[in-house]
């Protein structure tokens, strides 16, 4: 798996795993601050990883090169999406989930995180990824190849929960592009808690405060040996 990486560790010998995709433009570098303010101590040591999109010339950029998940032709709602790109991406999400249960993390104490595309990676990936998952985080972002979703997602994470939130004022992706996505994944049995925050395109510290109490829930302590 040739990507970059960033790894931090809360404590020795990590019980669980949060992977964060960062947006577009931006790098594994993105999220560590936030990160940093979790409080997650009541879980037991958490490794954080931290992967970085490889570069590509995006087309809604002019075709400028820069990190990215995937391809965007175009402003919403273009109904063209990059496929081939998310599909490649996904591939290297499920390597890094891989990658955490061989060095020792149950599938069901990893959490897939992500902002904006990266956001759009998490659903993309968590909702077909074959390993039951602790729950995925969809910050500011949609569900991408949404017509696929009934026939390509995995039983396994049938009812991981999602912690879904966005902007009211995010110019960036819309707010009522993650209304749509959140209908269409609860009209598909999935259980989204869903937040709302008077800001544009980014985190507030509200929101990493309800975002760390979900986390508590979906990482309990374990009892060690």
């Amino acid at each position: 798996m040739n990507i970059e990486l960033i790894e931090l560790e809360s404590g020795p010998e990590p019980t669980a795993a949060i992977i964060v995709l960062h947006g577009l433009g931006a790098d594994g570098n993105d999220f560590v601050p936030i990160c940093q303010e979790l409080d997650l101590e009541a879980a037991g040591p958490v490794r954080y990883v931290f992967p970085s999109a490889p570069e590509m010339p995006v087309t809604l950029n002019g075709g400028y090169r820069m990190r990215a998940w995937y391809d965007i032709y175009g402003p919403w709602p273009q109904p063209r999406e990059d496929e081939a790109g998310l599909r490649r991406s996904q591939a290297i999400v499920d390597a890094l989930i891989a990658r955490e249960i061989e060095r020792g993390i149950p599938a069901e104490r990893i959490v897939l995180m992500g902002f904006s595309q990266g956001c759009a990676m998490s659903l993309m990936s968590g909702l077909r990824q074959p390993n039951k998952l602790a729950g995925l985080v969809a910050l500011s972002g949609y569900l991408p190849l949404a017509e696929t979703v009934a026939t390509e997602r995995s039983e396994a994470n049938a009812d991981t929960p999602i912690f879904m939130a966005h902007g009211s004022a995010d110019p960036v992706v819309v707010i009522e592009r993650a209304h749509a996505s959140r209908q269409q994944l609860e009209a598909l049995g999935y259980a989204v808690e869903w937040h709302d925050y008077p800001v544009q395109h980014s985190v507030c510290l509200e929101e990493i405060r309800e975002l760390n109490d979900w986390l508590l829930q979906r990482l309990p302590p374990v009892a060690r040996a």
